[in-house]
């Protein structure tokens, strides 16, 4: 399992309008100079956060984007899924592997432990919000030290 900057951008996108509340929204120019990220890329990768649901985006001169929710009902796993599609990939699936077609399902012992790593990764990421992501550390490793419950 690997995310790609899409995912990395787009947390650092959505933990810096978590920790600025009070701005009612922001631009992709106040992340993207205090990022040093493309501001073009950025746009994509808001626009597929506004399509799921997660942001709002404000058009004309003066627009941005806020978060659509409170930090708190925004999951990790809703992040990671609006912008790779899915959490965890079980590459042996039909719809996964396109080119390749394997003929050994009935046999393969490998399936079941992909699919059980989705379940897992899945629920993990669905118990992590975007408020814990954008506490310190030490907050964050004590929170899930704690199961979530600090």
């Amino acid at each position: 399992m690997r995310f790609t900057t899409k995912t990395e951008y787009g947390l650092v996108c959505l933990v810096y309008m978590a920790k600025h509340p009070e701005m009612d929204m922001v631009t992709t120019r106040d992340i993207g100079l205090r990022e040093s990220y493309s501001m073009t890329y950025m746009e994509k990768i808001l626009q597929k956060l506004r399509s799921s649901g997660i942001v709002i985006a404000y058009h004309g001169k003066h627009g941005g984007y806020s978060l659509a929710k409170q930090p708190s009902a925004i999951t990790l796993r809703q992040i990671i899924e609006a912008l790779e599609g899915s959490t965890f990939d079980v590459f042996c699936e039909p719809e996964v592997r396109k080119e390749i077609v394997c003929t050994h399902f009935c046999m393969c012992g490998v399936r079941p432990i992909w699919a059980k790593t989705k379940e897992l990764l899945d629920h993990f990421f669905a118990s992590v919000t975007l408020e814990m992501i954008a506490r310190p550390e030490a907050d964050v490793e004590g929170l899930l030290t704690a199961g979530g419950k600090k």
